[in-house]
């Protein structure tokens, strides 16, 4: 039993040992190919790291994150998040955004919206799965005063 069970294993094995160079290399050339702007990120390394954030790109032209962050807005009226009665915050735009990979992708969020005449700032944190379809809003709060995001 136990040598029927060698000749069914060892060829996956072998297979296996052949192929994790092949994809070993792809990865390392992967890496450097998307080191495109040579910046060093917070963390320290090259290159972008697994599971880190990146910031988007033409953030107030991007629609997609216009329209996560107008959900979250219109989700933190739901929830009876305003400060004031009645009508509550007001959409403006997202000023800026990051992505971070998850299960799912995790934007997070800078937000404009109006409350009366004021223009406030908010931060918040959406994680999207696109495969469900889903989006939940983790967080929305009054932005820090730290400079950057």
């Amino acid at each position: 039993m136990a040598s029927k069970l060698y000749y069914a294993v060892a060829p996956l094995v072998l297979v296996l040992l052949l192929l994790a160079p092949l994809s070993s290399a792809r990865l390392a050339a992967a890496a450097a190919a998307d080191d495109d702007d040579g910046q060093w990120p917070a963390g320290g390394g090259r290159g972008r790291k697994v599971g880190g954030r990146t910031d988007v790109e033409d953030v107030e032209g991007n629609r997609e994150v216009q329209e996560l962050g107008l959900f979250c807005v219109v989700e933190h009226n739901r929830r009876g998040g305003s400060a004031t009665r009645g009508r509550g915050l007001v959409f403006s735009r997202v000023v800026a955004a990051q992505t971070q990979v998850v299960s799912g992708i995790k934007y997070y969020l800078r937000i404009a919206a109006q409350e009366a005449d004021d223009e406030l700032v908010f931060d918040a944190v959406v994680v999207v799965k696109a495969w469900v379809p889903s989006r939940e809003m983790v967080s929305f709060v009054p932005a820090a005063e730290l400079p950057g995001y």
